[in-house]
């Protein structure tokens, strides 16, 4: 597989934000959302082996793995390595951007599922058979960038009734909507969703999206 980088941090997403977790980030995505943090995952990045990325997951002794990219689903092997971690005792999340099916995923794993809305510029890209696939422990999440995108992932979430099938995360977009202002129309709704924020942002730095070491 080809893999942009392998490294361990403070998970800063999802409901295990705040967690030790180690990241095997894969090379490439099908998708180009404006914006995009992890650009330099489209084409950089190295061979390794399954074994290769087992024994560097091993070494670090860090029992939450999450699998992203770029879009984790375009290399075939993925499906495997994921299976892999399973059986060695790893709690193991996807990260996917929506718009490969997700059929296939060991039910075992969690699926943190985007759904890009309006303003990513690339909502029409979305596989929306996956939401036929997902579980309880499953989590969806909408990067919202303003008020339009807001109502529209409210909307969606009513629509598919989402909240019957899954977690359900509003992200403010990073240096485009306030946190406050996102939490605001949360609160105002009653909306039934976890406010998302990254939070390894606030820790080590919006410029240092994937801190070695930590």
């Amino acid at each position: 597989m080809k893999v942009s980088e392998i490294f361990t941090s403070i998970q800063g997403e999802s409901s295990y934000a705040g967690v030790p977790c180690t990241f095997i980030r894969l090379s490439g995505c099908n998708l180009r959302c404006f914006y995009c943090d992890t650009a330099y995952a489209y084409d950089s990045g190295m061979e390794l082996t399954e074994d290769e990325i087992i024994n560097e997951v091993s070494i670090v002794g860090v029992n939450l793995v999450e699998i992203t990219g770029g879009e984790p689903l375009l290399q075939e092997g993925v499906f495997h390595l994921i299976e892999r971690l399973l059986n060695d005792g790893h709690l193991v999340l996807i990260e996917t951007n929506g718009s490969m099916s997700i059929k296939d995923i060991d039910p075992r794993a969690v699926i943190v599922l985007d759904i890009k809305t309006p303003q990513s510029g690339m909502a029409g890209e979305m596989d929306l058979s996956n939401l036929d696939f997902l579980k309880p422990k499953d989590e969806v999440k909408f990067v919202i960038v303003d008020r339009a995108d807001y109502e529209w992932a409210r909307e969606f979430i009513s629509k598919y009734s989402l909240r019957d099938k899954c977690k359900v995360l509003f992200s403010p977009a990073f240096e485009f909507l306030g946190p406050k202002t996102l939490a605001e129309w949360i609160l105002e709704d009653r909306l039934d969703v976890r406010l998302n924020l990254q939070i390894h942002k606030y820790i080590f730095g919006a410029e240092n999206n994937s801190p070695k070491g930590c």
